[in-house]
């Protein structure tokens, strides 16, 4: 602990000559002889937390950075038993459609001193195939963003490993949830359009195997059905950009007009909507027909397209799922706990809105419908 500073880095030249000589690479120990300390010191500094005074941790960076060192993840984690890793495991939709989720839970894990490893799916019912790769790579917990079983839980439960579904539920099973208001986001977005006096609707819905979609399509046709407006018009999307523009066209064809308003299941087939119903069919947005989506992906916000749709709090959802998971794998949290958020409404060019405040639109029956933001 009292060498100076010519000495550290002395005895630093004569310790890398000899690991040139013995083609090895640095070890913990080689920092513990540089620095003057024991090689537990050298593991406390690289541990996020642990008590190591300041003027060790000054010694060890120093003789670290003459070596060159860089910790072990993979010894550390035989010590520890835990790899520091957790597996997010999501569907490629859910890639395309939350960009920033994997950036947001990526940075919430690394504060918590964890680096997050990704599986996806092709499909929802791919689950069983990336959960026999999961259960390989020892990770410590699991975020999925992905459709999962009763029977899935149970073996989640069986292998002690800790999980949070992420924007997904389960009505059978007691598991930790992170979730937007998906049935609540699809009424919301069905009051505001009906507030403006949108009476006929049509409805791009996406696969029956991604759950997020079907909720935000059910709570669409209930709140439509309690004002008694038509019941809209489904039609399937892929949520890709032509299924935008074929659902439109879709959707004029079964009602043999033009809707008052068009709900797709994502901003992507809403951009493909939306430039169909300009560009090929020469309508008038919103002039003629409003068109909205769901999760306000970058697209959806420039200029040219200016999307009404729904944004999720992906940051205080990463946060939350980050916590709940980390309480398990550090604190042995047992409480299970279901976080609900709800999603912002983004007032768009794209629909015709009845302002904040004023008085409720008249519908073609007369009948007045509230500006309610549910």
């Amino acid at each position: 602990m009292t060498k100076t500073k010519l000495t550290v880095e002395h005895c630093a030249t004569e310790v890398k000559s000899v690991i040139a000589r013995e083609n090895r690479r640095v070890t913990s120990y080689d920092v513990a002889l540089v620095a003057g300390v024991s090689q537990s010191a050298v593991s406390r500094c690289f541990k996020p937390g642990a008590s190591v005074s300041k003027a060790t941790y000054a010694l060890v960076m120093k003789a670290a950075a003459l070596l060159d060192y860089i910790p072990n993840a993979a010894a550390r984690s035989l010590i520890t038993r835990r790899s520091n890793m957790v597996a997010l495991i999501m569907t490629n939709q859910a890639n395309l459609y939350y960009p920033e989720l994997l950036a947001e839970l990526s940075q919430q894990f690394t504060a918590h001193g964890k680096r997050v490893l990704l599986f996806t799916l092709q499909r929802e019912a791919d689950v069983d195939r990336v959960l026999a790769d999961v259960w390989q790579f020892q990770v410590d917990g699991v975020v999925a963003a992905a459709r999962l079983t009763p029977q899935h839980i149970a073996e989640f439960e069986r292998r002690r490993m800790p999980l949070v579904l992420f924007n997904r539920t389960l009505r059978d099973a007691s598991v930790n949830t992170v979730t937007c208001d998906h049935l609540e986001s699809g009424r919301m977005l069905a009051s505001r359009l009906a507030a403006a006096g949108h009476r006929q609707f049509g409805i791009i819905a996406g696969s029956e195997d991604y759950s997020v979609a079907s909720e935000r399509q059910r709570g669409a046709c209930e709140r439509l059905a309690e004002l008694g407006l038509p019941t809209p018009v489904v039609v399937p999307g892929a949520y890709d950009y032509r299924s935008g523009a074929l659902g439109l066209k879709a959707i004029i064809a079964q009602l043999g007009s033009v809707p008052d308003a068009v709900i797709c299941g994502s901003d992507v087939m809403a951009i493909g909507c939306l430039d169909c119903a300009r560009h090929e069919l020469g309508l008038d947005v919103p002039g003629q027909l409003s068109v909205a989506g769901f999760d306000a992906v970058e697209p959806s916000n420039w200029i040219s397209y200016n999307l009404t749709t729904l944004r999720q709090p992906m940051p205080k959802m990463a946060a939350a799922a980050a916590d709940l998971l980390c309480a398990r794998i550090d604190h042995h949290e047992t409480d299970t706990e279901r976080r609900v958020f709800n999603a912002q409404f983004i007032e768009g060019a794209t629909a015709r809105l009845t302002p904040a405040g004023a008085p409720p639109a008249l519908t073609a029956t007369g009948l007045r419908l509230p500006v309610a933001i549910m």
